[in-house]
């Protein structure tokens, strides 16, 4: 994490990645791929397993604001650099959401709003919200167990992209399962639906930081 251009670059590309599969996945599903849920969650988890894999040894494979604001609270990355991070995140979704809405009809984007994590139908703002933090904590404990503790299995991103499948398989047809307010972000940007998008980012931050302040206060070796 010493070369911040580099670590830019990297956490841009990776969420680009993760964006643009992830919400084309929801945006071909709709286009008549019929893979569901369980190929949306797939696509998901792949994207990241990869992504943080390959940015792992530049930028620390963040991929995630609410990864990035997890080691701000617990002191593991300065708030500025963390700052930067979270630019690069939200740029790299913002730029792969206008590229999908230009690849893709209208017809197979309108209707999921270029892939954003909405709020299905008769799910509150609070349980939305309660949803997104718990989903947030799994991921971010994740992260913290297998790719911060020294003790935790040399397995790459492949541990924490498991959890993006499985999350989604869980809270897919509840809030969307974001766990990212980047990837939230790009899409409703580009399609102006901003519904309920507050939970997006509220949910996942804390989640986020709840988790890292758990695991390193009390879970990691001093």
């Amino acid at each position: 994490m010493g070369n911040t251009p580099k670590a830019f670059v990297a956490e841009l590309v990776a969420t680009f990645t993760l964006t643009f599969i992830g919400a084309g996945a929801i945006i071909s599903d709709n286009m008549g791929g019929n893979f569901g849920i369980l190929g949306i969650a797939i696509a998901h988890g792949l994207a990241l397993a990869l992504m943080v894999s390959a940015t792992m040894g530049v930028s620390g494979g963040h991929v995630n604001p609410a990864v990035t604001f997890g080691f701000i609270v617990s002191g593991r990355i300065k708030p500025l650099i963390g700052l930067i991070y979270i630019v690069a995140q939200v740029i790299g979704a913002i730029v792969a959401a206008f590229l999908l809405r230009a690849i893709f009809p209208s017809s197979a984007y309108d209707a999921v709003h270029l892939g954003a994590t909405t709020l299905s139908d008769g799910i509150s703002p609070g349980i939305g919200l309660l949803v997104e933090i718990i989903l947030t904590f799994f991921l971010v404990f994740a992260v913290f167990g297998t790719a911060v503790d020294e003790r935790g299995p040399k397995v790459g991103g492949f541990g924490i992209g498991l959890v993006l499948v499985m999350d989604i398989l869980a809270g897919g047809t509840l809030t969307g399962a974001s766990m990212n307010p980047a990837r939230s972000f790009g899409p409703v940007l580009a399609s102006g639906y901003w519904v309920g998008h507050w939970i997006y980012w509220v949910g996942p931050l804390v989640g986020g930081g709840l988790a890292a302040l758990l695991y390193n206060s009390f879970l990691i070796k001093k």
